[in-house]
């Protein structure tokens, strides 16, 4: 796997990781086919899951990566880390005020961002694809920095984090497609808007990838970026939404058991 992805430019790479992880969400959105509801606990114990990836990839993928190339350069280590992980952060802030969005379980009065007369179906669809953006462009970010050559960043280390990063999708495709065909929309139109919240991550992982091509020199900050939107992501959104209905034992130990996966992958693979 690793070997057939090396012979593609970055830019393709990044495509064919971000392609799988829109696939992975597809997959949990296809859950509406079978069932009309899922169990809260399950739910939160997947919320949690995808929590604990996206934190140890924040670190593992993304951070410890962008310091070490900050070393190789000559530059201040912690500098471009520090910089990026707060430019990330105030990056999804941003967003997250801005566009109009709903998280699952919430009323459409509950609904954030600029006031709108969206439907319901379509603010769902934008809080997952809010969580989804970061997600792309640290797949993009990682494969270019593959190619560009420093030891710290690995094609096989960027596969780890695709595959991290597309499991936990599983449950972000699941938590608007069911939903939705709890409220009475139909099976099919159900699964289209889970899936499609997925549609983002292939568009941001090519743009993060051209972007460290074309300005080498922002590689480690680039990395600490996607790493700080990831985290904002985490805190802001997951964490609460999975603590929401007194089942933080299974929200805490799915935050647990993805932090285990994904750090086994990334040094596994890395």
């Amino acid at each position: 796997m690793i070997q057939w992805l090396s012979q593609f430019s970055p830019v393709v790479q990044a495509l064919i990781g971000t392609l799988f992880t829109w696939f992975v969400t597809a997959l949990g959105a296809g859950l509406v086919f079978f069932f009309k509801k899922i169990n809260k606990k399950v739910l939160d114990l997947m919320m949690g899951f995808a929590a604990g990836v996206m934190i140890a990839a924040s670190f593992w993928s993304l951070l410890a990566p962008a310091i070490a190339m900050s070393e190789a350069i000559g530059g201040i280590p912690w500098v471009p880390a520090l910089a990026g992980f707060l430019i990330g952060g105030l990056f999804l802030f941003a967003v997250d005020k801005l566009l109009p969005h709903l998280h699952p379980g919430f009323n459409l009065t509950e609904a954030e961002g600029i006031k709108t007369s969206w439907q319901r179906s379509i603010l769902l669809v934008l809080a997952i694809t809010i969580h989804n953006i970061p997600e792309g462009l640290a797949i993009g970010v990682a494969f270019g920095a593959a190619a560009a050559g420093y030891p710290s960043a690995t094609v096989a280390g960027a596969v780890a984090l695709a595959i991290g990063i597309g499991i936990q999708n599983f449950p972000e495709g699941t938590a608007v497609s069911v939903p939705l065909r709890r409220e009475g929309m139909k099976r099919r139109k159900a699964f289209w808007y889970g899936q499609l919240s997925g549609m983002v991550e292939p568009i941001s992982g090519v743009l993060g990838a051209l972007a460290v091509i074309f300005i080498r020199p922002l590689l480690p900050y680039a990395l600490a970026f996607a790493a700080g939107a990831m985290i904002y992501v985490v805190v802001e959104e997951l964490v609460p939404e999975s603590h929401t209905d007194q089942h933080s034992h299974f929200a805490t130990w799915g935050a647990m058991i993805g932090f285990a996966v994904m750090m086994t992958l990334d040094v596994a693979l890395g």
